[in-house]
This record gives structure tokens, C-alpha cells and sequence, in this order.
């Protein structure tokens, strides 16, 4: 069921799409809406290399900070990947490709950045397009 007369709600913002990455920590169920998802990514780039700056002032490389950082995200991060991937109509499990070396992440960005799919698929219901 297409119907083309979709109105899409505003885009989330910084704030809004890091409350929900928190706030959604294991749920890998359900979508994410691409701006959510990049907005995170600036985030966790802003938080990484917060913490290796903290890291290589103390200890003068990568350590205990940016470890912890780094795990204390790996789940929430692989979640919102996954919640990504449903929002296009693929499977969270496609999120393996990456471990392929250069085509796996080419593949997975071209995916990021393609745009939700606006009718309810098997995932649930569009964030971008209730």
C-alpha cells in the first residue's frame, strides 16, 4: 500500500537524537530515522575524540578513557545501526557487512544515507512519516 501524499514530520535534532540513542540503549527494534542516526554519529565523534584527548594528556596515547568510552557506546551504537538498517527495509543483520573490508562500509554508508521508507514495513511504522 504506496501512498504518495506522505507528509514528513520535522527532522530530530542534536539534542532530541541523543536523548533517544540514551534513552534507547539495547532496543533493537523498531526504526531510526536517518537524521537521528547522523546526528549521533556526530556525537560519538565529538565523544571520541574527547576522551582520547583526555587519554593522551594523561597517559600521552589512547587508554582507559576512550576504552571505557568505547564501550560504554558499542551496544547503543550497534542498536541505532540496526534501528537504521529497519528504517530502509533491511534487516538489522545486514549491519555484518562492515566487517568486509572497504566494500562492507561503502555499502553500509550508501544504506545509511538512503531515505526511510515512507509506508509501515515489517519493522513497524515510519518515525519519519506517522
Amino acid at each position: 500500500m504506496t501512498n504518495i501524499n506522505f507528509q514528513a514530520k520535522p527532522q530530530v535534532g542534536f539534542g532530541e537524537a541523543v536523548k533517544s540513542f540514551f534513552g534507547n540503549y539495547a532496543n533493537f527494534r523498531g526504526r531510526a530515522r536517518r537524521s537521528e542516526f547522523w546526528w549521533v554519529m556526530v556525537f560519538l565523534c565529538i565523544l571520541y575524540a574527547v576522551a582520547s584527548g583526555i587519554d593522551y594528556a594523561i597517559y600521552g596515547k589512547p587508554g582507559t578513557v576512550y576504552g571505557i568510552v568505547c564501550l560504554a557506546t558499542f551496544i547503543p551504537n550497534l542498536a541505532i545501526s540496526w534501528r537504521r538498517l529497519h528504517d530502509i527495509g533491511k534487516s538489522g543483520a545486514n549491519w555484518f557487512w562492515g566487517i568486509v573490508p572497504v566494500i562492507g562500509l561503502i555499502l553500509l554508508i550508501v544504506w545509511y544515507v538512503r531515505d526511510s521508507e515512507p509506508d509501515v514495513n515489517r519493522f513497524g511504522t515510519s518515525p519519519k512519516y506517522q
